[in-house]
């Protein structure tokens, strides 16, 4: 089996009170965010999302939650049902260094991908809103595994 993904909240200070409940239940579950996700029915990238707070939680998602990781509905959804202060739970640029690698990435070809895709699509911008976004894994030939991350915005 895979490990699974907790959270230390003294490294995530700027959290919300849910990301805690949401990763204690998940840790004594030990449910995967790809379990979960398949639950509630998004996918695994949406679904921790929410367990940071940068994601909005429908209310079947509330409910869909609180029984998998049997947490008290109420709490739960007073937890939820505000919205979203995206952004905080990363520091700027970012210590964490899988995070600052995917930072990299933008600082590197940031450039590079504003001029293909102003060459493909004209004068715009990629929407964050109207997103989705996915996670897998390929192995090549010699075993080595690939991280394969899709962005997909509407333009």
């Amino acid at each position: 089996m895979s490990s699974i993904a907790t959270l230390d909240t003294t490294q995530h200070p700027g959290l919300p009170a849910s990301s805690a409940t949401l990763f204690s239940a998940k840790a004594t579950k030990k449910l995967s965010f790809e379990q979960i996700a398949s639950h509630i029915g998004r996918n695994e990238v949406a679904t921790a999302a929410i367990f940071y707070g940068q994601a909005k939680a429908s209310p079947e998602d509330i409910e869909k939650l609180a029984g998998l990781l049997d947490i008290d509905h109420g709490t739960l959804e007073t937890q939820l049902s505000g919205f979203p202060d995206r952004g905080r739970s990363v520091e700027m640029p970012p210590k964490e260094p899988l995070i600052y690698r995917l930072y990299e990435i933008v600082q590197n070809y940031g450039y590079a991908y504003k001029a293909v895709l102003n060459e493909k699509f004209g004068d715009g911008i990629m929407s964050a809103i109207s997103f989705s976004t996915k996670v897998e894994k390929e192995t090549d030939q010699d075993g080595n595994n690939w991280a394969v991350i899709t962005l997909r915005g509407k333009w």
